[in-house]
C-alpha cells in the first residue's frame, strides 16, 4: 500500500507545481479540474476523501494498539517495531495526500477567482475608457461652441 500512496503524493505535488507556475500544462489542467468539479465529481471526490480519512483513522488506531501492547509487555518486540514503522508511514502518507488534495482544491479556486476579478477589472477599465472618450468628445464640442460665440 505504500507504493500507491507515494505515487499519489508525488502526483499531487506535480499538479500543485503545474498550477503554481505558468506552464503550457496549466490551462488544460485547469480545464480538467473545472470539468471534474461539475456533475457527480464533488460527490465522488468527497467519498474518496472520506474513505481515505477512515483508512487513516484505522491505521492510527492500529498504531495506538501497538504502542499499548509494547507498554504492557514492558519491552519492545521487533515485529511490533516494524509494524509500527509501516503503519506510521502509511498514516503520514495518507495525511499528506489528503492535505495536498485540499491544497489543489484551494489553488484551483483562487486561480478561478483571480481570473474572474481580472476580467471584471478589464471590463470596468474598458467602460471607464469609453466614458472618458465620450466626455473628451463632449468637452471638445463645448470648446468649439465657446469659440464660435
Amino acid at each position: 500500500m505504500i507504493q500507491p500512496l507515494y505515487a499519489l503524493v508525488l502526483g499531487e505535488v506535480a499538479v500543485i507545481l503545474v498550477l503554481l507556475f505558468r506552464t503550457p500544462l496549466r490551462k488544460p489542467l485547469l480545464f480538467l479540474l473545472d470539468r471534474l468539479k461539475q456533475g457527480r465529481g464533488p460527490v465522488v471526490a468527497s467519498t474518496a476523501g472520506g474513505t481515505l480519512f477512515v483508512i487513516m483513522i484505522s491505521i492510527v488506531f492500529s498504531i495506538t494498539n501497538i504502542q499499548n501492547r509494547s507498554t504492557e509487555a514492558g519491552g519492545v518486540n521487533p515485529t511490533d517495531q516494524v509494524l509500527f514503522a509501516n503503519h506510521l508511514l502509511e498514516a503520514s502518507l495518507l495525511g499528506f495526500a489528503l492535505f495536498l488534495g485540499l491544497m489543489i482544491d484551494r489553488i484551483h479556486y483562487y486561480i478561478k477567482e483571480v481570473r474572474m476579478l481580472r476580467k471584471h477589472l478589464e471590463a470596468i477599465k474598458m467602460s471607464d475608457h469609453k466614458s472618458g472618450d465620450v466626455k473628451s468628445k463632449e468637452k471638445g464640442k463645448s470648446k468649439v461652441v465657446e469659440e464660435d460665440d
